[in-house]
């Protein structure tokens, strides 16, 4: 199955070879001027105007040219006619070289801008572009391409060799390994075969594979990913609006300050020409367009950046979220765990290890739950699932089974307790399920969840990068969730929580939090409503259909929860690079307003401070990619 890159041309790289060009063009013309006018002491005043204004207007044609584009695009007081404007009224007080100088600034501003953003555009997530052409379908004894979205749930494709999986579904023939780096930014192959999941837009490394197709190509992971990836930077944060509210303000207040400054000292002084001057200095310094500019290439590099890393943002909002939490909380199973549970001990009373273990794994029969799948892989005996009737799973209980027409429970002390079943008490920090049958109870199954690889180190890195409090969510007794928070570090534990006590605890906490947001870490599909009710809600794990078009506002794709605090460290270095470089924009504005007036800086010493700030800002917002 070939796939298509739909990358568009590199508009950027255009631009800059076409503004150097003029650029290149007046520097020629005014340096041509200038040996002229200096061998030809004696010219006529009208040759000696032609060659003061011909590399101005030479100069001015790309703020002209973005300037009327502007207009037509309803904005009417672009920073780029501020300038053209300034420019012109100081060329009309013969003040030619200042005028010429200062478009020539702003141009080389306008080319370091073009060359950063080709350089943002060539950072832009492979990911964003990625779409498959055809989908190969075997019909008939033959192959056919068939447009994916025609494709419906139920079709078997077949993918070949070095070929993009176009749609999700279950391997159903084959073996092989498939590279998912577009999503998770690792290079490690992931080995699959029969029943196996695999999602769009991994790509199939080995053999040959056939593929149950169980979703829409429009409802894919590829699809909503691509989406989610490409919107994030067309998505604007509160800093952004609030900042272009102070812009709309600032620019007409300036105008009108400048007027005030040629009219009121002049009738004063009756000095016209040099507070006229300084207004023109006042209107080339009246618009904060170069810091927007740097805050949307700052956000551009951090969500970038973070897909770059196996890390989809939602948008700009949600990393500042994330930027500014101060409290994170993470369910344990599958977050801070491998969420691969297995039987390491069995205590039966009454009943042999063998067949306590059969009789849990029984009552499990019909269970995807990991501790029902571990107790199945220990079981030594299979039991007929239609001897497993009239099951009732009960959440953050266990379940209830008929096996063999006895009455079996499988699950914890609460349920025990529930029906008044005395079980054993139990000293040791591990996940326990107790197992009674007919009213009697016959013992209890250890069963271990082995905490991740880098949970620790994830944990200090949290606080490391500067959070307040880390607080750890489970379903187990105090004992073992306290042991399992001793072990990663973390501020709190919260234990015994069914489903909906953790919603009710995040609630609380988002209620005692005194500075900063609350984070949820979790699965995007069993934690939906506790990642939704957080401040910031954070899908560990999320290769799939499912967290892809869940409400998650980030999504980690693998199962690393060391890409926590990588994620953490991305959303602060692009928020406070957005944060100093607004703060400094508005510094060196507000000093060369203050100058201008007091008549103590140029025309081109007050654009030149503007375009150095701005070309700072932007190398500052470059080096978020890389922030490791």
């Amino acid at each position: 199955m070939k796939h298509k890159d739909i990358r568009r041309r590199d508009i950027h790289r255009i631009a800059l070879e076409r503004e150097l060009l003029w650029l290149g063009i007046a520097l020629a013309l005014y340096i041509a001027a200038s040996a002229v006018g200096a061998v030809y002491v004696n010219l006529p005043k009208w040759a000696t105007l032609i060659l003061a204004i011909v590399p101005i207007v030479i100069a001015a044609v790309t703020p002209l040219r973005d300037a009327f584009g502007k207009i037509l695009g309803g904005k009417v007081l672009s920073y780029e006619l501020l300038i053209v404007l300034a420019c012109a009224g100081t060329a009309c007080m013969q003040n030619f070289n200042e005028a010429f100088f200062v478009l020539v600034a702003f141009d080389a501003g306008s080319c370091f801008e073009h060359i950063f953003a080709g350089k943002n555009q060539k950072r832009t997530p492979y990911l964003a572009f990625l779409r498959p052409e055809y989908v190969a379908v075997e019909q008939d004894g033959r192959m056919n391409l068939v447009d994916p979205v025609r494709i419906r749930p139920g079709t078997v494709m077949t993918v070949g060799k070095n070929e993009l999986i176009p749609l999700d579904g279950i391997v159903v023939d084959g073996s092989s390994s498939v590279d998912a780096s577009a999503y998770t930014g690792d290079r490690q192959p992931i080995d699959v075969g029969v029943g196996n999941e695999v999602v769009s837009g991994c790509v199939n490394l080995g053999n040959t594979l056939k593929i149950r197709v169980t979703g829409l190509y429009n409802n894919s992971t590829l699809v909503r990913a691509s989406q989610a990836v490409e919107g994030a930077p067309k998505s604007v944060s509160r800093r952004e609006k609030r900042f272009a509210g102070i812009s709309k303000l600032f620019t007409p207040i300036v105008i009108a300050l400048a007027i005030a400054l040629v009219i009121i000292p002049s009738i004063i002084t009756g000095e016209w020409l040099d507070w006229a001057h300084r207004a023109l200095i006042f209107l080339a310094a009246a618009s904060f367009a170069q810091p927007l500019i740097v805050t949307s290439m700052a956000y551009f590099a951090g969500l970038s950046t973070a897909v770059e890393r196996g890390i989809i943002i939602r948008g700009k909002g949600e990393l500042e979220a994330l930027a500014g939490s101060a409290t994170v909380v993470m369910d344990k199973t599958g977050t801070v765990t491998e969420g691969s549970f297995s039987v390491t001990g069995v205590e039966p009373k009454g009943i042999s290890s063998a067949d306590l273990v059969s009789l849990a794994a029984a009552a499990e029969s019909y269970s995807n739950h990991p501790i029902a799948l571990s107790l199945r892989r220990a079981s030594t005996t299979v039991i007929d699932p239609a001897h497993v009737t009239n099951v009732r799973e009960l959440a953050g209980r266990g379940v209830e089974a008929d096996v063999y027409g006895r009455r079996v429970l499988v699950g914890n002390t609460a349920l025990m307790n529930s029906n008044g079943i005395k079980c054993d008490r139990t000293d040791r920090h591990l996940s326990v399920v107790h197992v009674a049958a007919g009213g009697i109870y016959y013992g209890y199954i250890i069963i271990d969840d082995r905490v991740k690889d880098g949970a620790k180190d994830a944990v200090r890195e949290l606080y490391d990068a500067g959070i307040e409090k880390a607080v750890l969510l489970t379903g187990d007794t105090e004992r073992v969730g306290k042991a399992v928070g001793r072990a990663l570090g973390v501020s709190d534990v919260m234990t015994e929580l069914l489903p909906e006590d953790k919603v009710v605890a995040v609630g609380e906490l988002l209620r005692e939090k005194h500075a900063g947001k609350l984070a949820f870490v979790g699965d995007a599909v069993s934690d939906a409503s506790v990642i939704s009710k957080a401040d910031v809600g954070v899908a560990i794990g999320a290769l799939n259909p499912r967290a892809a078009a869940s409400r998650s506002d980030i999504l980690i794709m693998s199962d690393d929860i060391r890409k926590l605090p990588l994620a953490m460290r991305i959303c602060k270095a692009a928020s406070r690079t957005v944060r100093l470089s607004l703060l400094l924009a508005i510094v060196v504005k507000l000093a060369v307003l203050l100058l201008a007036a007091l008549g103590s800086i140029g025309m081109i010493a007050a654009v030149t401070a503007d375009t150095l700030t701005f070309m700072l800002t932007v190398v500052g917002a470059y080096r978020i990619y890389k922030v490791k």
